[in-house]
């Protein structure tokens, strides 16, 4: 078991702030201590969880729309359907996208942590690369409210495959392959800008947040509505809050623990037996 002590020795070590360390030492205790009493803990996850497993985030400074704002553009539903163009660039990027080669971080792999504890109510993401699902985590406890790469969908019918599928239709000379059933439109089985959110997802999340004891806020900045909104509703309903992000959130004021630091490094810390 690794307590507070253990934390700032390590801090210690690595030639950090003796304040800062201690500062994050008593957080992780603290953050360990609510898990620890905690028996309905709800997830939310965000782009900084899936960093340390080279996925970079959108809009961080070093994003992916930050250092390809053409790419924000296939982001968007109209974009990508009124644009043969757009679609083109789309299959070209998902060809080289780092989601194939990354793997499970220790982040991702401490949360599994809680559901051996039996304690992990629901882990709602944020993210589209499947990382939750390729580290173990029942997939039956998992929310993709924004979907996942891992999948192509037809626009015009019910079509769904593993993306590999249509990637290698891709790489056979098709640059923007139709539906192989109705010759629609194909798009990965993410939530682009224009589409509407999955609406019994946002139900399970919002119901889980309702009834869990805590909610564990993790690499996000938390300004992505609505379903940053599980966070104020679990407070509400009376859980704790706990957040642990890279940097400041939106929703810091309202936490019972912010922790500030590398994910990877920090997560395993607290969710530990």
């Amino acid at each position: 078991m690794t307590d507070a002590h253990d934390v700032e020795a390590d801090a210690g070590e690595n030639g950090e702030d003796p304040a800062a360390a201690e500062q994050m030492a008593l957080g992780v205790a603290e953050a360990r201590a609510i898990l620890g009493d905690a028996s309905r803990v709800v997830l939310l996850t965000g782009a900084g969880i899936s960093t340390d497993s080279r996925i970079p985030d959108f809009r961080g400074p070093n994003g992916v729309w930050t250092k390809n704002p053409g790419a924000e553009k296939s982001a968007t539903i109209q974009n990508y359907v009124a644009d043969r163009d757009v679609r083109v660039r789309a299959w070209r990027n998902r060809l080289d996208s780092p989601v194939w080669s990354a793997e499970p971080n220790k982040g991702h792999l401490a949360l599994l942590d809680l559901e051996k504890q039996r304690k992990m109510a629901l882990l709602i993401t944020q993210n589209i690369d499947g990382l939750h699902h390729a580290a173990g985590t029942d997939p039956d406890r998992i929310v993709e409210v924004h979907g996942s790469v891992r999948e192509v969908v037809c626009l015009s019918c019910d079509y769904r495959k593993p993306m590999q599928v249509a990637l290698d239709r891709v790489r056979q000379g098709e640059d923007d392959p139709p539906c192989p059933e109705c010759s629609g439109m194909l798009k990965s089985a993410t939530i682009s800008f224009g589409q509407n959110l999955v609406v019994e997802d946002l139900k399970r999340a919002e119901a889980a947040a309702q009834t869990c004891d805590v909610l564990f806020a993790i690499g996000s900045t938390l300004a992505v509505y609505p379903i940053a909104a599980v966070v104020p509703i679990a407070k509400q309903s009376g859980a704790k809050v706990i957040i642990l992000n890279g940097s400041e959130t939106e929703m810091d004021d309202i936490a019972d623990v912010v922790l500030r630091g590398s994910i990877s490094d920090v997560l395993p810390l607290v969710t530990a037996p």
